[in-house]
């Protein structure tokens, strides 16, 4: 696996490669409902290693409940895709970042529950304290930014229900799915790697389609 250093050097490249990127977003969502997640890369539980934080969202939740997931949710009225992720960052998981923290932005990823996301990248230095609300998050984890180049990574699988694969990763915690799994191979890709990928083909599994 790719050892990622939680470093300045990994921080420019990032914003480097993000700034590079020619973001699609849609100006019109049809019917689907904006919304907004947050990629927050911040230090391992190694120490020196970057990670990005995972949440398991509580079962008690009307929509996905018990799913893995990233940070965030609806954009409200007035709010920028960056304020929102923001915002749901410190109601999630007590994290406060501001907009400076914001390293750029990836594609927007239609749901099939609905929504339009847009992936946010977060970068938080220093130590972080991580509280998760109890009626939206039963857990909140640091998972290795290097867990995303496993040689078994990504999963892409057929399923009867759609002409369009879904993807999966293998992560140490669990198989992530699409969405989330969408999201975070594209920032992988784009935000890492350097490297233009796109990820709105991939399916999500059907469980996940309300």
């Amino acid at each position: 696996m790719t050892e990622l250093r939680f470093d300045e050097s990994l921080r420019s490249r990032i914003t480097k490669n993000l700034d590079g990127f020619e973001v699609r977003r849609r100006s019109d969502p049809g019917s689907l409902r904006h919304a907004a997640v947050a990629i927050v890369v911040i230090e391992a539980d190694v120490p020196g290693e970057a990670a990005f934080l995972l949440t398991k969202r509580t079962p008690r939740l009307r929509a996905h409940g018990g799913q893995w997931a990233l940070p965030g949710g609806r954009v409200d009225p007035g709010e920028t895709i960056r304020h929102t992720a923001l915002r749901e960052l410190h109601e999630e998981l007590g994290v406060l970042a501001s907009i400076d923290d914001v390293l750029g932005t990836l594609d927007d990823y239609p749901t099939r529950s609905g929504y339009l996301i847009a992936p946010v990248v977060v970068w938080l230095g220093g130590a972080i304290e991580i509280k998760p609300n109890p009626g939206e998050v039963a857990a909140a984890y640091r998972i290795r930014c290097s867990e995303l180049f496993r040689p078994d990574s990504p999963e892409i699988v057929a399923i009867p229900e759609s002409d369009r694969p879904i993807i999966r990763l293998p992560l140490p915690v669990a198989t992530v799915n699409a969405p989330t799994a969408a999201v975070l191979y594209q920032f992988k890709e784009v935000a890492l790697a350097g490297r233009d990928t796109r990820v709105d083909h991939f399916e999500q599994p059907v469980f996940a389609w309300r």
